[in-house]
């Protein structure tokens, strides 16, 4: 896809413009972006949960009965891991999930997918509202016939009335355009970007 229509927040056609070929004229690497996609969604892991040993679990400080005699199984504590309550065997521990991608890897795997969606994307000249309200977002969404569709919306630099217009719509993620990434160019159906986050994209892939 060599060019694209620049729009106007009310859908009108204002020209055309053309697109970098080293980003979304190149050849999708799928096996560098499955990578890039699996790294994404492990760094997302908080690797917090924990369960407790028999030694982090209270009580259980002395023997609950003699060793012979009791007709009892002999046992040590209550707090071991075949009692109620007692400690956990082999449980989850806290650790770090993330992934190690080299550069070239990562920027294959971002112009990859740029080139992939370079047919699901949608330029405007600006991104703006006047005011902070939901339905304000939702005209401009209608405007552009991408009211229903999944949408990511790539800007320059966020500002408070975007912010706020789009947090309460389920199917629109709004992001900066240095923070464009892999999976949620992959996860949704529509880009739509300004044109001063599509040069910014560009210069820095380019």
């Amino acid at each position: 896809m060599e060019k694209l229509t620049l729009l106007n927040q009310k859908g009108e056609k204002i020209k055309d413009i053309k697109l970098n070929k080293e980003i979304f004229g190149v050849e999708p690497n799928k096996n560098v972006l499955y990578d890039a996609i699996i790294l994404k969604r492990a760094s997302l892991r908080q690797g917090t949960h924990k369960t407790k040993t028999r030694a982090e679990v209270s009580g259980g400080g002395r023997k609950p009965w003699r060793q012979k005699g009791t007709g009892h199984a002999r046992q040590g504590s209550i707090r071991a891991v075949q009692w109620v309550g007692g400690g956990i065997y082999g449980g989850p521990v806290p650790r770090d999930y993330s992934k190690k991608m080299n550069r070239k890897e990562r920027r294959l795997a971002l112009k990859s997918a740029l080139a992939i969606k370079a047919a699901d994307m949608i330029a405007v000249d600006k991104i703006t509202l006047a005011t902070p309200k939901t339905k304000d977002m939702v005209s401009v969404l209608n405007a552009l016939n991408i009211k229903d569709e999944k949408t990511l919306i790539v800007v320059k630099e966020l500002d408070e009335n975007l912010i706020l217009a789009s947090r309460n719509l389920n199917n629109v993620n709004l992001i900066e355009a240095s923070e464009i990434n892999v999976l949620d160019l992959i996860a949704c159906e529509k880009v739509l970007i300004d044109e001063e986050a599509l040069k910014a994209i560009e210069e820095v892939l380019a």
